[in-house]
């Protein structure tokens, strides 16, 4: 078994969704008592979220860049940038170190691709709705992109870290996402991506018109995966 590193506290929330997810996955397929080889360097969200509202993406990578390889360092034999957002460093955190990195589009965009859809919703932070790094990582995998009207992509971002990053849940918050994932449906969306790792502490399959595609848990299963192939 490969040791999963795991780049986390982005924000801590949802690594306790990758800690959770990798050790279950390994635990079904061993059996018995079995758990994950893992390791997780976990940053102070603070500090990388004041980052990238500056727009100092350079040293947001330095920051995550220094994880892996200290990680690698330490033994693992394959990483993850545990974020959507900050999955536009994940390209450099690779280049930085000499064990794979699975990028989280990719396990996202090998799913969609599997389940046969060829439009999907996309939900996460600005960044990521509006910035092409993420959206055209996941059109490479064959299928259309299409993301929430302006001002529903404001709230999507304000409930984000206003509220989910900071551990909030709110019943008025989980209905907003679910209308915005209806205007998806609308338009033509098969399934949602569920594209910050925080959201899914929020919505699930029953709040969707559509399925949902839960980005952490797709990462997570993908990295079990790797580490038992080898």
């Amino acid at each position: 078994m490969r040791t999963i590193g795991l780049i986390g506290g982005l924000s801590w929330e949802s690594t306790v969704i990758y800690y959770q997810i990798v050790n279950q996955r390994v635990r079904e397929r061993l059996g018995g008592s079995h758990s994950a080889d893992s390791l997780i360097w976990s940053v102070d969200y603070t500090t990388v979220e004041d980052l990238i509202f500056a727009d100092r993406w350079d040293e947001v990578s330095t920051l995550l860049t220094g994880a892996g390889r200290k990680l690698e360092q330490l033994g693992a034999g394959l990483l993850l940038v545990c974020s959507n957002t900050f999955s536009r460093v994940s390209d450099d955190v690779e280049r930085a170190v000499s064990v794979p990195v699975l990028h989280i589009a990719d396990a996202v965009g090998a799913e969609v691709r599997a389940r046969g859809m060829r439009k999907v919703g996309l939900l996460g932070t600005r960044f990521t709705m509006e910035q092409p790094f993420y959206r055209e990582r996941l059109a490479a995998h064959g299928f259309d992109v299409i993301v929430p009207r302006r001002a529903q992509r404001e709230l999507v971002h304000r409930v984000i870290f206003d509220e989910l990053v900071r551990g909030v849940l709110r019943e008025s918050s989980r209905d907003a996402y679910a209308r915005i994932i209806d205007d998806l449906a609308a338009d033509g969306a098969e399934g949602v991506i569920l594209g910050c790792t925080e959201i899914e502490l929020l919505v699930s399959e029953k709040d969707s018109a559509v399925p949902v595609l839960a980005s952490a848990r797709l990462h997570a299963e993908a990295a079990a995966g790797f580490a038992l192939s080898g």
